[in-house]
């Protein structure tokens, strides 16, 4: 009778743990599905309130988006080379600073740790003013190199990098290497990285998507129209004075998340087979 009870127990509490994550798992669809049903409905429609189904107005929110010069792979395109350059030169160089902040010990080791701690700390918008008129001495106005060659310096990728390293890292993986006759560099990219994937998987989703979604940097340093980013074309939509498309909006809106859902059922896969892995057995 007592292990009866207890089987009850745990399957109640097992369903409750289902009803709780179905539920999270609702409200995580909910927004996206709205936004999506948005992108079928006509102006008119949105502003009479929320709706769950789909509507017939999607190809002329279409034709309407079209029509206000709105070119959508050439916004792919754009924002496709800001976040994808941003994102691979930030997990590269970040990884590689954490690891030399894991392994190595050296002079103002500290100090240095302590000046990423403070860059984390300090709001970017503080400097874009500084970092405008840098550009503009420097003629990189209208560039893509001030959009990504700063994800070099990634103060919080280097934080989250050596927080996820200091849990699996082992000095024995190193020292094998080193007495096999690997070079330090040869180890980081076979050892290291490897070791690495579900952490270099999760700040590329958060870098790839904060590069992707980044409207005001962009918006400050380019001028020219071949070179808007999504989130620059979808804001041309809102700057008619008589009438706002909300439909072609959400059509917009729909077009530019399509590849950021794209990219984490990609990417997700390697964030859930780390979280078991182990590099030792001890």
């Amino acid at each position: 009778m007592f292990e009866e009870s207890n089987l009850k127990k745990l399957k109640m509490q097992r369903g409750l743990l289902y009803v709780f994550f179905i539920l999270l798992t609702l409200l995580s669809i909910v927004p996206f599905w709205i936004t999506i049903v948005n992108s079928t409905r006509s102006a008119p429609q949105i502003q009479q309130g929320l709706s769950l189904v789909p509507s017939r107005f999607g190809w002329s929110n279409w034709q309407h988006l079209r029509g206000r010069g709105f070119n959508v792979f050439e916004g792919y395109r754009n924002s496709f080379i800001i976040a994808a350059g941003s994102t691979t030169l930030s997990l590269y160089f970040s990884s590689l600073t954490a690891y030399a902040m894991i392994v190595y010990d050296f002079k103002f080791k500290k100090i240095i740790w302590g000046v990423i701690l403070l860059l984390i700390m300090i709001p970017s918008q503080v400097s874009i003013i500084g970092f405008y008129r840098f550009m503009a001495n420097m003629n990189l106005l209208n560039s893509y190199i001030p959009l990504i060659l700063p994800s070099i310096a990634s103060a919080p990728t280097v934080f989250f990098m050596k927080q996820y390293l200091e849990t699996v890292y082992h000095p024995a993986l190193v020292d094998s290497a080193r007495i096999d006759g690997a070079t330090e560099i040869k180890i980081f990219h076979t050892v290291i990285l490897p070791l690495m994937r579900p952490a270099l998987a999760t700040m590329a989703i958060f870098g790839f998507i904060g590069s992707w979604n980044n409207f005001l940097l962009p918006l400050i340093l380019i001028n020219e129209r071949s070179m808007y980013t999504l989130p620059m074309l979808i804001q041309l939509l809102t700057t008619d004075g008589y009438r706002t498309e909300y439909g072609a909006m959400y059509m917009g809106i729909t077009l530019s998340v399509v590849p950021l859902i794209l990219l984490y059922i990609f990417l997700s896969r390697y964030i859930i087979g780390g979280v078991t892995a182990g590099s030792v057995k001890q």
